[in-house]
């Protein structure tokens, strides 16, 4: 009786586990049958009790359904997009979900030309670069990608070492998306050291002494005669973070490039854009430039800053204000002095495309800025000059005060870290009492009294409320000429 001695449930477990199997001895196939618990009314509740325990201790069992078939198809494509890609014939709501899905890793020759949504485009740019500025790519994240792409390939190519076809293979993927290249690196070849030579022990060089052709960089022919829709190009011909590695041929933009790129921007007709800038073009090679671009059919925007160009570079131009289309350029940080800026004054004075001008940071002191003040008392197009740090002082401000009376085009001048002096102030004060125009004039470092300068800005300030209630009511300040005729009328 002591083997018994247990609390009742058990026992109860236990004979009516005993009986089961004393019913079921003569069935034993039957008995490893696990009758299940739905519509099963002569089942034992102590079996019940007992499954459900053994479930919920199953930590791999779930309640979850089978898949759908839909879904199941899905992830197929999905693991085999690469050798089968299959999203055109889906429908939208499952091409949704494939793409999804999809990883941004995928070569591009199976997505370029396939795949069109934006989601997936900005996976692969935020999985590639931690800063991507898409409003710089026209708010589209695949032209984004392609444009960063192709860029990141040219500034890594080594010419003689690096196979062509990495590039080119690329232009049939992205021809239809790049409309801009920023290139602000190009390497040259790997040159070997020459063996040491006794009593050269100078590291100083010299540019005369280098050999150009050994320093030739990527030709950008081909690849840009590819890019049907391309709109802009700023390149910069010189290495980064070279570190201790520094010569001066790694910033060399030899006369072979300068030929391939004339050629090159002279045969691109869609082109809008041009910077080249920090390459050390001198006057020379900014002729050969300037030639390619005369009567060019859409160039827009000309940027040559941070170079070695000098007067003769300039008449070059000049000459280019009166064969195009150009609306803005920029010159500076050169070599441009007096005679460099009197050809550009006798251009400016006949044109009537050209909006902006910076030179700044040249050195056309006042003879070069008189003749640029004399073009703005004819010039109708102009809305913004940069004269900064030009050596300019009193007589050029005397001058701007009198075009300040009558230009009525001219919207903002920079004519900072000069030496205009205090009487050259009170003259461009008096000029700005009848100048309503001009919202924007930059006097800093100038040697101009604290009170002129105050004033100025006065003056600005109230033009500047001007052009907004102008902006506000565009039909009011029309209203005194438009009722004229009116009047006559009546």
């Amino acid at each position: 009786m002591s083997v018994f001695s247990r609390p009742s449930e058990t026992t109860q477990d236990q004979s009516s586990a005993a009986g089961q199997a004393t019913s079921t001895a003569p069935q034993p196939v039957k008995a490893t049958v696990v009758t299940p618990p739905i519509k099963s009314k002569g089942l034992n509740t102590s079996n019940v009790r007992r499954m459900r325990r053994i479930i919920a201790e199953d930590a791999e069992w779930s309640l979850a359904i089978v898949p759908l078939l839909s879904e199941l198809c899905i992830q197929h494509i999905v693991k085999n997009f690469q050798n089968n890609p299959i999203l055109t014939q889906l429908l939208p709501e499952d091409q949704r979900k494939v793409l999804d899905h999809l990883s941004p890793d995928l070569p591009l020759t199976v997505t370029a030309n396939l795949i069109e949504n934006e989601n997936y485009w900005r996976r692969c740019c935020t999985q590639r670069w931690p800063v991507c500025h898409v409003a710089r790519h026209g708010g589209s994240w695949k032209r984004m990608f392609f444009e960063r792409h192709l860029e990141n390939l040219l500034k890594q190519f080594i010419p003689g070492t690096t196979d062509p076809a990495v590039i080119l293979d690329l232009l049939p993927l992205c021809r239809n998306y790049v409309r801009r290249i920023q290139v602000d690196q190009f390497l040259p070849p790997i040159r070997l050291p020459p063996p040491p030579r006794d009593g050269d022990q100078s590291d100083s060089g010299s540019e005369g002494e280098m050999e150009e052709s050994s320093t030739d960089h990527y030709q950008l022919r081909d690849l840009v005669a590819g890019l049907k829709h391309l709109e802009e190009l700023d390149l910069v011909y010189g290495v980064k973070d070279c570190g201790m590695n520094f010569e001066w041929n790694l910033f060399l933009f030899t006369y072979r490039d300068c030929h391939s790129l004339a050629a090159t921007i002279k045969a691109c007709h869609t082109l809008k854009v041009f910077r080249l800038t920090r390459s050390r073009m001198d006057d020379d090679k900014a002729r050969i430039l300037m030639r390619s671009l005369l009567d060019h059919p859409a160039l827009e925007e000309l940027d040559l800053s941070h170079n070695l160009i000098g007067d003769r570079g300039v008449r070059a131009a000049a000459k280019l204000l009166s064969h195009s289309r150009l609306r803005v350029l920029n010159l500076a940080n050169n070599q441009v002095r007096a005679p460099g800026a009197q050809s550009l004054a006798h251009a400016l004075a006949h044109n009537t495309n050209l909006v902006s001008l910076n030179l700044r940071l040249n050195c056309i002191e006042d003879e070069g800025g008189q003749a640029l003040a004399h073009a703005l008392q004819t010039n109708k197009c102009l809305t913004t000059l940069h004269l900064g740090g030009n050596e300019l002082s009193e007589p050029t401000a005397t001058l701007l005060s009198q075009v300040l009376s009558v230009n009525t085009v001219l919207t903002s001048i920079n004519l900072s870290c000069n030496h205009i002096g205090l009487d050259g102030g009170k003259q461009l004060l008096e000029g700005m009492s009848d100048n309503k125009t001009l919202l924007e004039f930059d006097l800093r470092l100038s040697d101009v009294a604290q009170e002129s300068e105050y004033l100025i800005g006065q003056a600005l300030q109230a033009n500047r409320e001007a052009a907004r209630q102008r902006a506000l009511n565009p039909s009011h300040s029309m209203s005194p000429t438009t009722s004229g005729p009116e009047n006559s009328a009546g």
